[in-house]
C-alpha cells in the first residue's frame, strides 16, 4: 500500500469530510450515550480557518450511530468510549482508500455536555501527517417543522 501525501483538492476535501463525521461518532454502547434531545440543532464547526454554521433537524444520538456504523465499514477503528462527568473522550484512526490514494488520518475527541440540548466537540489530531485542530458548538434550538 502507498500513502499519498499530496492528493486533488476534492479528494482532501472528501477526506476532510470523513476525518469530521469520525469527529462526532461516539463509540459507545446504548447505556454510555449522553443524552440529547430530538429537534433543530444549530452547528457552529471551526476546522482550521474554516467556519462553517448549519442548522439541521436531527436526533443527534442515533445520527452518531449512523456516522459511527459507516466508518466502522469503511475501516475506521474508533477505540472504547471513556466516561467522566459530562465528558466522552475517544480515539479513531482511519485508513481511507480514496481514488488519489489513501488516506491515513488519527484523531482524539473530546466531548463536553452541557445538557440534553447543548454540546461542544474537540478534536485534535493528524491526517497524512499534517495536524487537524476541530471546534464544533453545538445547540438544540426548537423543534423539527411538522
Amino acid at each position: 500500500m502507498t500513502t499519498r501525501r499530496l492528493t486533488p483538492p476534492h479528494t482532501r476535501a472528501l477526506a476532510a469530510c470523513c476525518v469530521a463525521l469520525v469527529a462526532v461518532a461516539l463509540p459507545a454502547a446504548a447505556d454510555d450515550w449522553p443524552s440529547l434531545r430530538q429537534g433543530l440543532w444549530e452547528f457552529q464547526r471551526t476546522m482550521g480557518a474554516q467556519k462553517v454554521d448549519a442548522k439541521k433537524c436531527v436526533d443527534p444520538v442515533a445520527d452518531m450511530k449512523r456516522q459511527n456504523a459507516m466508518l466502522e465499514k469503511n475501516g475506521c477503528t474508533i477505540s472504547p468510549l471513556q466516561k467522566s462527568g459530562s465528558t466522552y473522550t475517544f480515539e479513531s484512526s482511519c485508513n481511507m482508500k480514496m481514488p488519489g490514494g489513501e488516506i491515513r488520518s488519527a484523531s482524539t475527541s473530546v466531548i463536553t455536555v452541557e445538557s440534553d440540548s447543548a454540546y461542544r466537540l474537540e478534536v485534535r489530531g493528524t491526517m497524512d501527517g499534517e495536524p487537524t485542530n476541530e471546534t464544533m458548538k453545538a445547540k438544540r434550538i426548537g423543534d423539527c417543522a411538522r
